[in-house]
């Protein structure tokens, strides 16, 4: 248990809450201090605005979408489709992923690994053209006379700038949500209990079992989804199934490796969300260990009995509701 720790978190948080230049982090027990980008300290009212401008529709073209119709807080912070729907209605391509503990992640989005932090990532969905998500691009001075002109959203910008002669501004409304989505970390699932709390009893037997078979080389699982959000600091290949729009991109087809964590509720899986069920999921990795296009993938199938298990252990990553 000791060395699992180790894997997982490096240096263990023994308390829920952790201080940093004023501002209160709560942290499950276990989970480090996420990374803060210099320019973009913490503040109470800075989080606080960041929620509140979260689910604000005044931020997209139409009026009616937010960041939260995408990464909605029921959903596990997704959207429960194979792809999102963008301002003007059209399909996005790409799968919304959960924002739970994204400040652990190494890169965001899924196939651009120079976007490392959630200030970068906040610009495409605002600004993107091809595909138009929010679709602001070129109104963002629209967009500021529109949030200054309501007082109490003005007043909490100069709450969380105090320092700043332009408080409501679009860099401080990329400030102020990446604050607030560097807070959405969770750590409740029966893996967490059994782990960093101590509950042996939090982990059936056969979950036991699919935990050793993850970590192990016979599954292969944890040569990708590694660490304490069991996702991946690099991009996966997945290239025979990728569509050419991705290789287009300057990617070749790669794709981020995502976290497991609630991944009993953040359905449909992969990029693009073509795999309905987990078992779905767990089908294509057994095909691919016949014919895998990468090294990581190779092995002998598993049986019956050790995929069940895999499957309860998987299920285990998943927070209470």
């Amino acid at each position: 248990m000791r060395r699992l720790r180790a894997i997982l978190a490096g240096a263990l948080s023994l308390t829920g809450a952790v201080f940093a230049a004023g501002y209160e982090w709560h942290l499950p027990r276990g989970f480090p201090e996420p990374a803060v980008p210099a320019d973009n300290p913490m503040s109470a009212a800075k989080v606080a605005l960041g929620a509140r401008l979260f689910s604000d529709t005044r931020l997209s073209i139409s009026g009616r979408l937010s960041c939260a119709s995408c990464h909605s807080p029921e959903r596990a912070f997704t959207d429960g489709r194979v792809t999102p729907l963008g301002a003007q209605g059209d399909a996005l391509p790409l799968n919304a992923p959960t924002l739970l503990n994204a400040a652990y992640n190494a890169s965001l989005g899924w196939r651009d690994p120079a976007i490392r932090t959630l200030e970068q990532q906040m610009r495409g969905p605002l600004f993107n053209e091809h595909p138009r998500e929010l679709g602001i691009a070129g109104r963002e001075a629209d967009v500021e006379r529109t949030l200054a002109a309501d007082a109490d959203v003005a007043r909490a910008f100069a709450a969380a700038f105090p320092g700043s002669a332009t408080p409501v501004s679009m860099d401080n409304v990329i400030r102020a949500i990446a604050a607030y989505e560097r807070t959405l970390v969770t750590a409740n699932s029966p893996f967490d209990r059994y782990v960093f709390a101590g509950e042996h009893d939090a982990l059936s037997t056969v979950q036991k079992r699919g935990m050793d078979l993850f970590f192990s080389v016979r599954s292969g699982c944890s040569s990708c989804h590694t660490g304490i959000n069991f996702a991946g600091p690099w991009v996966d290949r997945d290239t025979p199934s990728a569509p050419p729009a991705f290789a287009d991109a300057g990617t070749g087809g790669l794709m981020r490796v995502p976290t497991l964590r609630n991944v009993a509720r953040t359905a449909p899986y992969m990029h693009d969300g073509r795999f309905a069920t987990l078992d779905a999921v767990l089908d294509h990795y057994e095909k691919l260990a016949v014919r895998a296009p990468d090294e990581r993938l190779e092995r002998q199938a598993l049986t019956t009995e050790e995929r069940a298990a895999l499957r309860e252990f998987l299920y285990s990553l998943s927070d209470a509701q």
